[in-house]
């Protein structure tokens, strides 16, 4: 006889955390739901097995963990934001539109491995980081912290 699914599947219920704003509470469900159907085929399509409904468990637990706060920063994130991003004005944008969605909520690999285990960061901490892993991350952050006591501090010249 075949493992039984965790119980908790059957519920499958994800609701907004009580920490999150109220306008990003109606959102939310929808949100997940999107990212998960997103992220289990871009998995499966790189050797991952899970579901869509293991996807969007995982990342529930890993919004409810977060605390609102981004996992690699501990800054708080903007989820207001969540399901206000739109490609078409991302293409026109460009660094601007980048910035006013620096703090967006996004879902973010803990490892580079194609399955469910994830964490939450902004969408800033997300670009920087792309596909290091957790222990490149930090080795890259010495690096420019190391580096950081040579950059001139000085405001441009007018």
């Amino acid at each position: 006889m075949g493992s039984l699914l965790p119980i908790r599947l059957l519920g499958m219920s994800t609701p907004a955390p009580d920490w999150m704003p109220a306008a990003a509470k109606a959102t939310y469900p929808g949100w997940v739901q999107r990212k998960a159907v997103t992220l289990a085929k871009r998995d499966q399509k790189r050797g991952g097995v899970g579901n869509v409904q293991h996807y969007r468990l995982a990342i529930h637990d890993a919004v409810l963990a977060s605390q609102g706060r981004d996992h690699w920063t501990g800054e708080w994130l903007e989820w207001d934001l969540i399901g206000t991003y739109d490609n078409r004005e991302a293409a026109t944008g460009k660094g601007e539109h980048k910035k006013r969605y620096a703090m967006l909520p996004t879902i973010d690999h803990r490892t580079n491995q194609p399955e469910p285990d994830f964490v939450i960061c902004a969408w800033r901490t997300n670009d920087a980081k792309h596909d290091m892993t957790p222990q490149e991350l930090l080795q890259f952050c010495a690096a420019v912290l190391n580096h950081s006591p040579n950059w001139d501090a000085s405001p441009p010249a007018d």
